[in-house]
């Protein structure tokens, strides 16, 4: 037999919005806040108007953990418990789940999901702006496999576009917005008897060249000068001596921006091209960076270049260090990226007006990131797992302690350099000790499981946030090219 309470709690959950409100719980925050949530969801219309301008932002191998961790690091280090942070793109309106995988691989690799997300094509792992019929490193199998990107499709619509980036402008993300290549790693030269393309740098200079590049920054220096060159940093280059494609940019007139100062002093108005280049190879890690501009300093000049012309513009960004961090196992610098992408988002947005500028914030895969243990609100994402306050809300401070009777950090790694197996002992390990200030330093590599070289991507899906125009198309779990139809389709309308 139903109680009294029970009964009116049926009535109550069958009744209206304004009946729910008789509910017992209908003053705690949390339910006023579900309320209200359902409401904004409620008023939600999508725009179906032409997109003038599309942002693209890629955070490499940030993933639904790794955007997680970064959420939790961002919150924390604004005094809070971290879990109830909201980052910039998570206030989006639409999203959707994206499968990653290449169309050989299970775990993908940049090139092949760089390819998917412009072009609109699943492709191999490992070639850049090909279709899947290529092989990868056979130069003679591009012939007819070559595909066009957005910036292809959108300057030949009159529009300006650029591509951004915290790793080498020649990597695989990057280069997926210009070149063609049958193998990502073509960054400066391509191998004897190859006539069939040009190398990655060679091609981002003839985009520039013609026109339909207006806006290129990020590292990569050595790839466009040759072995004998002496760069303004001391650093020589790759390609062939005697081989300056920086000299050949400026003799075209393209503005070059090398560090802080020349990249501030970089015309905005759109008269000339501008090629930036703040590093040999990649450019700094967010927690290491001097001398060179931030990831949204970057993005925030490239909208204001692009924005010179009248019929709009697309842009690619991407956090490519994010990625590398995660290679490396080393969380802290993860995160400290992952917050200078979610400042790169807000600034785009603020930037841009809703109404014509579609802005999609995604990544092309994950890692193998994993959380550990049942840790109590406010645990230090980089630090230890702390117990749950069963009389409160914050942690116990006391750290969990597994069988081995040792802590362990609330974040790890499946594989990695931070291995906790050794090979001294014949791949048979034990944990270290380890303490909350070790743990929590910027050069801590996370422990890991199986022990490799280099922490490995993974295959699970990653998160797609957009606004703008036809952003509502992002719904339920897509394939990673739909990305490039949704932003063709917001382009063409009419």
């Amino acid at each position: 037999m139903k109680t009294k309470f029970a009964a009116s709690l049926v009535f109550a959950l069958s009744a209206t919005t304004a009946i729910a409100q008789d509910l017992p719980q209908a003053g705690n925050t949390w339910f006023t806040d579900g309320q209200a949530a359902i409401k904004a969801a409620l008023a939600k219309q999508p725009n179906t108007s032409t997109a003038k301008n599309i942002i693209i932002m890629i955070s490499d191998g940030n993933g639904v953990g790794t955007n997680y961790a970064t959420r939790l690091f961002h919150g924390q280090q604004n005094g809070n418990y971290g879990d109830e942070n909201v980052l910039p793109a998570e206030t989006f309106p639409n999203l959707a789940l994206v499968k990653t995988y290449n169309v050989n691989a299970q775990t993908p690799d940049s090139a092949g999901t760089g390819t998917a997300m412009m072009s609109g094509v699943k492709t191999k792992a490992g070639v850049v702006g090909v279709n899947e019929n290529a092989n990868r490193g056979d130069c003679a199998s591009i012939e007819g496999n070559q595909v066009l990107s957005m910036n292809d499709i959108m300057s030949a619509a009159g529009k300006a576009t650029g591509v951004v980036s915290t790793a080498r402008i020649t990597h695989a993300t990057p280069a997926s917005a210009y070149a063609n290549s049958v193998d990502r790693n073509f960054e400066d030269s391509v191998p004897e008897g190859c006539t069939q393309q040009a190398d990655i740098a060679t091609q981002l200079i003839e985009n520039l060249k013609d026109g339909t590049i207006q806006v290129a920054m990020g590292g990569g220096r050595r790839h466009f000068i040759g072995k004998d060159i002496t760069d303004e940093e001391g650093k020589t280059g790759k390609r062939a001596e005697g081989e300056n494609l920086i000299d050949m940019a400026k003799e075209m007139g393209a503005y070059y921006a090398w560090d802080q100062a020349t990249f501030d002093a970089a015309p905005m108005d759109g008269s000339a091209p501008i090629l930036g280049l703040f590093e040999s190879s990649h450019m700094k890690y967010e927690a290491d960076r001097s001398g060179e501009p931030s990831l949204a300093e970057m993005t925030g000049a490239a909208i204001k270049a692009l924005s010179n012309n009248e019929n709009g513009f697309f842009l690619q960004v991407e956090a490519g260090r994010v990625d590398h961090a995660n290679h490396d196992g080393n969380l802290a610098r993860v995160v400290r990226d992952g917050v200078a992408f979610a400042q790169a988002v807000a600034l785009a947005d603020e930037l841009t007006n809703d109404e014509d500028t579609l802005i999609i914030v995604t990544a092309d895969h994950e890692h193998a990131i994993a959380f550990n243990g049942y840790c109590g609100r406010g645990s230090d994402i980089l630090g230890l797992c702390m117990g749950i306050d069963g009389a409160g809300i914050k942690h116990s401070n006391e750290a969990l302690l597994a069988k081995d009777g040792k802590p362990y950090t609330v974040a790890g790694y499946l594989n990695g350099g931070g291995s906790v197996l050794r090979e001294d002992v014949n791949w048979v390990g034990a944990r270290p000790d380890l303490t909350q200030e070790e743990a929590t330093d910027v050069d801590y590599l996370q422990q890991a499981l199986v022990p490799t070289s280099s922490e490995t991507h993974s295959g699970e899906d990653v998160a797609v946030y957009a606004k703008g125009p036809f952003a509502h198309l992002f719904d339920g779990t897509v394939e990673q090219n739909y990305i490039f139809h949704v932003m063709h389709h917001a382009a063409t309308a009419e």
